[in-house]
């Protein structure tokens, strides 16, 4: 893994919630899920929830062999993810306290071995005391899945935090 403490590149509009890189990262890594978006040809907006792993500063994420989020990455082969890995709804204080992640980048279609590691990293993070099950899930699934990688170009963070008590 790669060095991810340098600055967020993109400025943002509350500079004062700004996470660092490497922040970012860390929530990216720990999520549970997150929303991939694309457009389609007409610039629709599609975003849909899924399960990712991130490897080698890219992010894994399954599907099935056709669909529309395919569709619209056959059309523009970018896309962004979201991920939310807090949120706390503060109603007395009118704000949410969360923490997120973005990133934006290009999106490729994995190699066939690059597609079983995928899905093992995923057996591993979802379902990590299940591997030998997981393997047989992979055997009798991997033909009607495809895996794609989003490429970690842009990442940028942001968080509200409660104050720290002194």
């Amino acid at each position: 893994m790669s060095d991810h403490s340098h600055p967020i590149q993109h400025k943002m509009r509350r500079g004062d919630r700004a996470l660092s890189r490497s922040q970012a990262y860390a929530i990216l890594e720990e999520g549970n899920y997150g929303v991939l978006s694309t457009a389609s040809r007409e610039g629709e907006p599609y975003g849909v929830p899924l399960n990712y792993c991130v490897m080698d500063e890219e992010i894994a994420f399954h599907c099935a062999r056709e669909g529309r989020k395919i569709e619209h990455l056959h059309l523009n082969p970018r896309a962004s993810f979201c991920v939310v890995g807090q949120a706390a709804v503060q109603p007395e204080a009118f704000t949410t306290y969360y923490q997120s992640c973005l990133v934006q980048g290009p999106v490729r279609e994995a190699s066939p071995d690059e597609k079983r590691r995928a899905l093992r990293k995923l057996v591993r993070k979802y379902a990590g005391g299940f591997q030998v099950q997981g393997e047989e899930v992979i055997g009798r699934l991997e033909k009607k899945t495809r895996v794609f990688f989003i490429k970690i170009e842009h990442i940028t963070g942001k968080a509200n935090q409660p104050e720290e008590e002194e």
